[in-house]
């Protein structure tokens, strides 16, 4: 212990992706136009949602939760990944490490729960739709959204007292672009049974058991459309899920193969691609799937930036 209290470090080092300054600063570009469009995007969402009476329904009550969401996740991560790929200096505090830790986890965990709850919510749309406004009523939904917030804060604040406990041994290079809990989990050098205990069990609780919810929603509601007798009626039915299910694929996909995935089938460079992905693309792609297949949506952010036009024009 005593050795651990000497070594103990108070900042690490993010390689990032490259040492070359040419393709670092195409990266800057890249990520910088993402993530201003995400910006934009989930912005005019949950603008087109608040203006527009037509979209005054759970769902989009939670689409705008998640779009609020994704804000918040992008910014957790791509100001910082900016600044470092710009500087040669890629140096980030302990304390700002371990934030940055606490903030990304408690944002990640948090979504995971929220997409259950959309699609329990597009399952009662489909399956039950003369109950349907009864049952998810406002107060229901901000219950779920609370429960999503709440499970994602205590994940993200265990996850990180673990990791704030962790001895690198005078070892502070992280071999990737952000504080990613496996990353550090990596170069530690103390005890990690207790972070892997608590990943594992924060997967089962945040990961697989919202997974198996949105699996349970879509094999009924799958079921319910197949029994609709009129094709158009099946259209319309399956096209009020697609958006969220094309969602749901990417988040969890991407999350199950970077946490669930045995690391000795993985490299440092396959999982900076994939925290990239669930990071600043997923986010980035929240807006354009939504926006791209819902007609109501479309016609709300037409809307919306023709109202700003006008505006900047008075």
């Amino acid at each position: 212990m005593g050795q651990y209290n000497q070594t103990r470090i108070r900042e690490f080092v993010l390689l990032g992706f490259s040492r070359e300054r040419s393709t670092n600063i195409c990266l800057f570009a890249v990520f910088l136009s993402v993530y201003l469009f995400t910006l934009a995007g989930n912005t005019l969402i949950i603008i087109a949602i608040r203006v527009d009476p037509r979209l005054n329904t759970p769902m989009y009550f939670f689409l705008s939760n998640l779009s609020f969401l994704e804000i918040c996740y992008t910014t957790s991560v791509a100001p910082q990944l900016l600044a470092h790929l710009m500087t040669s200096h890629k140096i980030i505090s302990f304390h700002r490490c371990m934030t940055q830790l606490c903030i990304t986890m408690c944002l990640g965990s948090t979504e995971f729960v929220l997409l259950a709850a959309m699609a329990y919510d597009r399952y009662m749309a489909v399956c039950h739709p003369l109950h349907y406004m009864v049952i998810m009523s406002r107060r229901v939904c901000i219950q779920f959204v609370l429960l999503s917030w709440t499970l994602g804060f205590l994940n993200g604040v265990v996850q990180t007292m673990f990791s704030v406990h962790l001895h690198f041994c005078g070892y502070n290079i992280i071999n990737h672009f952000a504080c990613e809990l496996l990353a550090l989990i990596e170069i530690a050098c103390s005890d990690t049974s207790p972070n892997e205990i608590s990943i594992l069990v924060a997967g089962v609780i945040i990961l697989l058991i919202p997974c198996l919810v949105v699996i349970l929603s879509y094999v009924y509601i799958i079921s319910t459309i197949l029994h609709i007798r009129s094709s158009d009626g099946r259209q319309r039915a399956f096209s009020t899920c697609t958006s969220h299910l094309t969602v749901v694929t990417l988040c969890y996909g991407t999350t199950i193969f970077a946490y669930m995935i045995p690391k000795a089938n993985t490299s440092p460079n396959q999982d900076k691609i994939v925290t990239v992905f669930y990071c600043v693309i997923t986010p980035i792609l929240n807006p354009i799937i939504y926006s791209l297949r819902n007609k109501e949506v479309k016609a709300a952010l037409t809307k919306s930036v023709r109202n700003l036009i006008i505006l900047e024009k008075e």
